[in-house]
């Protein structure tokens, strides 16, 4: 169902900026903390490297009906306009409950955490929580200021990101060349398939996804976008695909660097990796590295976030004070962002706020992709002659995406089930919510 606003934005965000926005939000805790959990589970680098593939091929089907579902409709608010539009604005407010808690204050939460784990590594005299704490209030404020200002600092920020990470993977890449012997880690071992299908790889592809998640942030700045019938699905998909080989080139470079009984249960593998690759000055100086790469994610979702808890506020009048603006800027959204923010740092601990996110995010990416058929369905002519990006080989993508995330999500719900009854519940609250909230207006 197209929409009738316009679908060209001459002073919008660039593809660039959108490819940024992708990447930096995908490329954030997930990669420099997962391999520590995994290698509780998997002992192969082979089992590990087929999860990331895996990983990267269910975000891509995710991306490219996503990518569809944007052409379609070309509005800022991602999940929340997509579900306000195909199913129920119902479903709509659900969704934006789960992306401002899940979806955004989670996840910074959670790279803010590593920011200050991996700062406290690089600079001991740098205490690990008020480094969290600052790197979020800080940026928060920065972000406070013009879209011109929030497209350079994300640009920036990003491109400093991967020159300097791209630099230890060449470094880690060059010594692997001179011992080739270590790359033997990455080869299939015997046991190798039959630890693929063991119910411990479940848990380890849950944090694959984690790493992932994110291929869809231009989706709630869409309406800012150039062109965003044909830009927001060009990023994703090319940011998905660029991402997925950047992580099997770092997680090699991980698993060849240093012994895994180091790396095992390790918040900070590429500390530990760089420590064994360039000494105990290297390790300290990538330290420094990801930290600053991760001051980049946290960004790119304090940027993205409150464009949401925005249009809600556009939407119902008696949730009208968090759509305030001062130069088109949402104020009173992204403090309500930092608010949440600070408090799960506060009160939460890693794995728990990472497995209550995952449920509800997983759970909305599904009934977005779901989505999509609904439109097929209702409109069958018009992905042909009228929408300029259509997924390929429909409808294989979003089965797959389905099938994937619909097993990780069973497999979170029988493995930590008080945590999926958190996420559950705060699915359901907003559902209960949403007719008092339509009904009331404000004062």
């Amino acid at each position: 169902m197209p929409s009738s606003e316009p679908t060209n934005n001459p002073q919008g965000i660039s593809l660039l900026t959108c490819l940024s926005l992708v990447t930096a939000t995908m490329v954030g805790t997930g990669v420099y903390t997962s391999l520590g959990f995994q290698l509780q589970d998997l002992q192969s680098g082979f089992s590990i490297l087929c999860l990331w593939v895996l990983g990267g091929l269910i975000s891509l089907c995710g991306a490219l009906s996503y990518a569809e579902l944007a052409a379609r409709i070309p509005r800022s608010g991602g999940e929340y306009t997509y579900f306000s539009e195909i199913y129920h604005p119902a479903l709509g407010f659900m969704t934006a409950c789960v992306s401002l808690i899940a979806g955004f204050a989670a996840p910074i939460s959670l790279s803010a955490i590593a920011f200050g784990t991996y700062l406290h590594a690089a600079l001991p005299v740098c205490p690990t929580r008020l480094s969290t704490l600052s790197a979020v209030v800080l940026i928060s404020l920065l972000h406070l200021g013009s879209l011109k200002r929030s497209s350079l600092l994300q640009n920036g920020m990003t491109g400093l990101k991967f020159l300097l990470v791209g630099l230890f993977m060449g470094a880690g890449i060059a010594s692997t060349l001179r011992h080739p012997a270590a790359l033997r880690l990455l080869l299939p071992q015997p046991d190798s398939l039959s630890e693929l299908v063991r119910p411990t790889s479940g848990i380890a592809l849950l944090f694959v996804l984690y790493a992932y998640s994110g291929w869809n942030a231009v989706t709630y700045l869409a309406g800012e976008v150039k062109s965003p019938r044909t830009t927001v699905g060009m990023s994703l998909v090319i940011g998905t695909l660029s991402v997925t080989l950047f992580y099997l080139l770092l997680n090699g470079v991980f698993l060849t660097a240093a012994p895994e009984n180091d790396l095992r249960g390790v918040l900070n593998v590429g500390s530990v990796a760089a420590h064994h690759l360039i000494g105990p000055v290297g390790g300290r100086i990538m330290s420094g590295i990801i930290a600053l790469g991760l001051l980049a994610s946290i960004s790119a979702m304090v940027w993205a976030g409150p464009r949401v808890t925005q249009r809600v506020g556009e939407d119902y009048p008696a949730l009208s004070w968090l759509a305030k603006t001062r130069n088109s800027i949402p104020t009173r959204a992204i403090l309500l962002q930092l608010a949440l923010i600070i408090s799960m740092i506060a009160f939460g601990s890693f794995e728990t706020v990472l497995v209550f996110a995952q449920i509800p995010l997983l759970f909305c990416l599904m009934l977005g992709v779901i989505g999509l058929i609904v439109c097929r369905q209702r409109s069958p002519n018009s992905a042909s002659t009228v929408i300029p990006f259509t997924c390929p080989m429909y409808p294989l993508p979003p089965l797959v995406f389905l099938a994937c995330s619909g097993a990780g999500l069973i497999y979170s719900v029988i493995t930590k089930p008080w945590i999926a009854l958190a996420g559950v519940a705060l699915m359901l609250i907003p559902l209960f919510l949403h007719q008092w909230i339509s009904q009331t207006r404000h004062p």
